[in-house]
């Protein structure tokens, strides 16, 4: 199993950034890829960023100009860098890693862990 563990929510002004962070541990070499995703009521988890590329969940074309994911150099850290936040980008945010490149799932990758999320507030 992989355990995925998120951190770096909170509450942060209209224009600003954040960066958040997810700690991957456990059986990290089942994962290939890890991504962001945040929870739309009705709508299901986004993505809002991904570390193998591609991706073609539609919401992901709106925010990529805006949120860049990365990981660190040991592979088991994904971080979300958010800038320009708006009032509307306040939800929870998770991390997700599994098997990719896959350009079949709109993610980009076949998720098969998730983290328990943080929470993004942006005032306006």
């Amino acid at each position: 199993q992989v355990q995925l563990v998120e951190s770096g929510g909170g509450s942060v002004h209209a224009g600003g950034s954040l960066t958040l962070s997810c700690a991957a541990s456990g059986a990290t070499h089942k994962i290939s890829c890890m991504g962001w995703f945040r929870q739309i009521p009705g709508q299901g988890r986004k993505l809002v960023g991904n570390s193998c590329g591609g991706g073609r969940d539609p919401y992901f074309a709106t925010v990529k100009d805006r949120f860049a994911a990365s990981r660190d150099s040991t592979g088991n850290i994904l971080y979300l860098q958010m800038d320009n936040l708006k009032f509307e980008d306040s939800d929870m945010y998770f991390c997700a890693a599994g098997r990719g490149p896959n350009n079949l799932s709109p993610a980009g990758f076949i998720v098969d862990y998730w983290g328990q999320g943080t929470y993004v507030a942006v005032d306006s």
